[in-house]
């Protein structure tokens, strides 16, 4: 009754919400640590672990012959920076605030700007991540050279684009099964350490092998990232436009289940759980 209603414009709503998504994403790289830098450094070291670890894993059990003509640190970051992107990507986004969250009651926070800032932290995070070790790797060890960066930089945005894809549908769901999706992200995450095809190439596989890896959009983006990458590496059986499809598929569906979600969605729902 004597709350006082200002008319903004469009332009003044949107620079409203762009600040509300920037203050957004520096909370949410700021969660995981409290300095944004020691974030940053906890996100790069998982990455060179990973890469140190599979380059041990490949020399000892002299796997590294059976890897494309090229730099053999390349092919593994190749599949490492797009697996580290896409799981993260489907952590960022169905562990974003739900409608239910607390944080919803305070104007004007709303579940799309938890969404945004999450999936932007996510791919900050990875981007920059990938940046220092490609850049300490070509200036302290040896230099390479990438055949087309533009197209693979465009791999890595469609690996982070199909991640936040699965992880709308599982933000969805999650008010509704909780427990379900919370360990449907779990088992997703650790399949596609093998499933995401980043320890081989397509070009490789037997008929029966490739069958059982071509549904997967990762595997089709990581294939052809090391084709735009390595000049003598031409995919055969992959297709990036699948991926693109797929993630515009489950794009949709999870925004249509997200707002479903929402008007129905109580807050009461956690009280018996």
């Amino acid at each position: 009754m004597f709350q006082v209603r200002r008319r903004r414009s469009t332009i003044t709503s949107a620079l409203i919400i762009f600040e509300l998504i920037y203050h957004s994403v520096v909370h949410s790289i700021r969660s995981s640590h409290g300095n944004a830098i020691m974030s940053l450094v906890t996100n790069l070291m998982q990455m060179a672990i990973m890469v140190l670890a599979f380059y041990v894993m490949f020399s000892l059990l002299g796997l590294r012959g059976a890897a494309l003509r090229g730099d053999f640190l390349v092919y593994i970051m190749t599949g490492i920076f797009l697996y580290m992107t896409h799981v993260k990507a489907v952590g960022a986004v169905s562990g974003s605030a739900g409608p239910s969250s607390p944080m919803m009651l305070h104007a004007p926070m709303n579940t799309i700007v938890s969404i945004a800032s999450s999936v932007l932290s996510s791919l900050y995070l990875q981007i920059l991540s990938a940046f220092v070790i490609l850049f300490g790797y070509y200036m302290a060890v040896q230099s390479f050279t990438i055949d087309r960066p533009i197209a693979a930089m465009g791999m890595l945005l469609l690996a982070w684009f199909t991640g936040c894809a699965v992880g709308m549908v599982l933000l969805a769901i999650k008010p509704w099964f909780p427990g379900f999706v919370a360990a449907f992200t779990l088992i997703y995450q650790r399949a596609n350490m093998i499933a995401s095809g980043k320890m081989f190439v397509a070009n490789t596989l037997p008929g029966y092998m490739l069958a059982m890896f071509d549904w997967n959009p990762l595997f089709h983006i990581i294939d052809q990232s090391r084709g735009f990458a390595f000049i003598n590496y031409n995919p055969r059986y992959t297709h990036w436009e699948y991926a693109f499809v797929i993630g515009l598929v489950l794009i949709m569906v999870g925004l249509m289940g997200e707002f479903y979600t929402r008007r129905h969605a109580s807050i009461s729902w956690s009280a018996r759980r």
